[in-house]
């Protein structure tokens, strides 16, 4: 009859070989003539973790220990067992046990280092596999893991030299290849990633994560129906994976599919309920469909479970500012100007979007704005520009008659933008110029899109076009000046000028600041928006415009039918101050100044533009907390552009916002003949409305601090004879000063595009100049 040794080692012959139950009757059989034999005990603990019955198997080991106290392989197999239950705690404290009994236990401190990569603990997981890779030099999986832990750390360069060491040692490592991928991704290099996901799925097709992951790349470059068909994979493989329903939420929502983004955010949540990301994805598909307090409800839960998520915060600000809801407003404000610091200063969150920052309460500066936009060019474009290798090279014909310019926008449609540029685009010289518009935006089958579709020497439409893939189609047209009226403006798509996609490319127009970027040469400006001792803020040489740099139109309708002040709910008597700026760009402090104005001028109202439903009872709740009787808040709803511009006629005066002025907003006031009252900082967006009024001769109407400005409004509500002569003078400035000839200002511009083109020609960098008036 054989020994309990020789029995043993029966048994272990048995489950090394895989044949489970025969071993595990034998341990069985050791234990009835051995009840406590800790070694019988303990792999019929290891049988029970295999076979998924964790809680069995921490009972075996446990008692094994008990027993045979100082075991390294006994702790680390219950660590793996408490593991398998999410106790990380409990496994974590079983590895470290396991690993101070036997130093040189790699397979301990690998798991370990798993451990506490999970609980996030970078630094002392990094340690454990450097420990793991110097006892087993020649096994894949410990560079692997020692790779994953340094990407996390931020060091893509080293964790691809870990992986690539994987691969060395175990060419078709599947797992290596997605890693490889992750981090090749991070430093730009998107085709690569491609290369390295494709790699994966061919060792591994059932791979969920690589199917995920090559579907995130792929809709990073715009390809957004073939990301769908790698998370629909995924999900095939592996329906409860939450990260593939929230990625295929963001892609759903990104094609404007905003039902479909809600359900997968939601199935996402309900597999991984304390998913921040996914609450943060599913409150902006909710935003975007109108529902505004679930939004905010979303965004709130999101940033409880991860306070450091700088996209979320920018929602959720941003939505309380149209809501025009400020108990909180300030508080956040000033966090996300904190993360944004902080990052900038070598912190590892995600960047936030630029424009978040030219409105904020918390108003920021122009070396501020510089750094968050040289932020954001670096971390979010560089995974499809220049920084991956990606660039298209430009095609020079051999020979050209024309400068070839083609603007770049969403906004070809009932916008704003659209409405300041149709006349410029329809009289540009044909004779110099050939003018190109490549939209990707919606055709809302408007006169005004209608009108500039015809304004174009062609008009191409590239909404449903993958980043390289409409980079390619401006290459191959000969664009030689690329003008982006988007910047970094909702809806941008800022990642075609990264492809280089002409030799020079211009910001204008859509963003009042600098893009931070390489990419971007030139942006056209005025001597008012940016004064000379503002050049260092701006990674784009200056162009200086004569008069304003803010092209408008002549021909805009303004209705002939005024409507009467009762159809407006307007008082029949008595002041009228409107602003009509976008609810986002109201603050408390400006709105205080105006419930003072109220106070001091009896009988008065403020006209204001409510976006959504939210508006008119925040702002009135405000003005009653202010000492104002809400009734003389009055709001006025959204109407075509004649009708709106007709309305200004009812109004005495236009007050403008700060820190973000009324641009496009000011244009509309000027053009009905209602004069401006503004407040001018030391930013670009914050001195829009002082050029335009500059530029049309009424600079009495520029203050520089909310003191003068509000004594300035008190004094023109007061005095009807001065007010009078600043709307006679608007009405005969308007006709004459050139602000709303758009033949004259492409004059303007085309001088511009001339000398940037002479410039290029000559061999010479990008540089600064100023454009003499036609």
């Amino acid at each position: 009859m054989a020994t309990i040794s020789e029995a043993l080692a029966i048994a272990v012959q048995h489950h090394q070989g895989g044949r489970l139950q025969a071993a595990e009757q034998i341990y069985r059989q050791i234990l009835q003539a051995e009840p406590n034999q800790a070694d019988a005990i303990h792999l019929l603990g290891v049988i029970a973790h295999q076979t998924g019955r964790h809680e069995v198997a921490v009972e075996y080991i446990e008692r094994a220990i008990g027993l045979k106290g100082n075991t390294a392989a006994f702790h680390a197999n219950l660590g793996a067992a408490y593991f398998a239950l999410h106790r990380i705690p409990q496994a974590v404290a079983c590895y470290r046990r396991a690993v101070e009994l036997k130093p040189d236990f790699a397979e301990a401190h690998g798991n370990l280092g798993n451990l506490l990569r999970e609980q996030g603990n970078l630094g002392e997981a990094v340690v454990c596999y450097h420990r793991a890779v110097e006892l087993m030099p020649d096994v894949a999986a410990a560079h692997n893991n020692l790779g994953n832990a340094l990407f996390d750390q931020g060091k893509p360069d080293e964790a691809i030299a870990c992986f690539r060491r994987a691969l060395e040692l175990k060419p078709k490592f599947a797992e290596a290849h997605n890693s490889l991928g992750a981090a090749i991704k991070n430093l730009g290099k998107l085709d690569e990633a491609v290369a390295c996901y494709r790699r994966a799925l061919e060792l591994n097709p059932d791979y969920a994560a690589a199917h995920s992951n090559l579907g995130t790349v792929l809709k990073d470059q715009g390809k957004l129906d073939e990301a769908i068909v790698c998370y629909r994979r995924a999900l095939a493989l592996n329906p409860d994976f939450a990260e593939a329903h929230n990625n295929l939420g963001i892609a759903f929502k990104d094609q404007g599919k905003l039902e479909d983004a809600v359900v997968c955010c939601r199935r996402a949540l309900a597999l991984k309920s304390d998913y921040a990301e996914a609450y943060g994805n599913l409150g902006i598909a909710l935003k975007e469909q109108g529902k505004l307090d679930e939004a905010i409800a979303c965004f709130r839960r999101a940033l409880e479970l991860n306070p450091d998520l700088p996209a979320v915060l920018v929602h959720l600000l941003r939505l309380l500012q149209e809501m025009c809801c400020w108990k909180d407003l300030n508080v956040l404000s000033q966090r996300l100007t904190e993360i944004a610091d902080r990052d900038t200063d070598g912190g590892t969150a995600s960047p936030a979007p630029p424009f978040t920052f030219l409105a904020t309460p918390t108003i920021t500066t122009a070396e501020q704005q510089l750094r968050y936009a040289r932020h954001w060019a670096d971390r979010q474009l560089k995974v499809v520009g220049q920084a991956g290798g990606n660039t298209i090279r430009h095609r020079l014909s051999a020979s050209r008659s024309k400068i070839t310019i083609a603007y770049l926008s969403a906004d070809f449609h009932s916008h704003a933008t659209a409405w300041l540029i149709a006349e410029m685009i329809e009289k540009h010289d044909r004779d110099r110029f050939a003018v190109l518009g490549y939209s990707f935006g919606p055709d809302d089958r408007s006169p005004t899109r209608q009108r500039l579709v015809g304004a174009f020497d062609r008009f191409v439409d590239v909404k449903d076009a993958a980043f390289a893939t409409a980079a390619e189609r401006i290459a191959a047209a000969g664009v030689d000046i690329l003008v982006d009226l988007k910047g970094y403006t909702k809806d941008a798509r800022t990642e075609i000028l990264s492809l280089r996609s002409a030799p020079i490319q211009v910001n204008y127009l859509g963003y009042p600041g600098t893009m931070g970027a390489e990419f971007m040469d030139y942006i056209l400006v005025d001597d008012y928006v940016v004064p000379s001792d503002q050049h260092s803020f701006f990674t784009e040489k200056l162009v200086y415009l004569p008069g304003c740099y803010q092209v408008n139109d002549s021909r805009r309708e303004i209705s002939g039918r005024t409507p009467s002040r009762e159809e407006c709910k307007l008082p029949a008597d008595g002041f009228v101050f409107c602003s009509f700026n976008n609810n986002y760009k109201l603050t408390p402090a400006m709105f205080e100044v105006w419930m003072r104005l109220l106070k001091a001028v009896p009988g008065s109202v403020l006209w204001f533009l409510a976006g959504n439903p939210f508006v008119s009872a925040n702002l009135q709740k405000e003005a009653e907390a202010c000492g104002v009787a809400a009734q003389r808040l009055v709001a006025a709803s959204r109407l075509p552009l004649p009708e709106h511009l007709a309305r200004h006629r009812l109004a005495d005066l236009f007050l403008d916002s700060f820190p973000y002025n009324a641009h496009t907003t000011t244009s509309d006031a000027l053009w009905a003949g209602l004069p401006v009252l503004t407040l001018a900082g030391r930013t670009f967006a914050s001195r829009v409305a002082g050029s335009l009024l500059r530029t049309i001769g009424l600079p009495e109407l520029i203050t520089t601090s909310l003191e003068d400005y509000e004594a300035m409004a008190l004094r023109l509500a007061r005095n009807p004879g001065l007010l009078a002569d600043l709307q006679t003078r608007l009405e005969s400035n308007r006709k004459t000063c050139g602000l709303f000839d758009g033949g004259q200002f492409a004059r303007n511009i085309e001088k511009a595009y001339v000398t940037m083109w002479e410039i290029y020609m000559a061999g010479e960098k990008p540089r600064t100049f100023t454009v003499s008036p036609t």
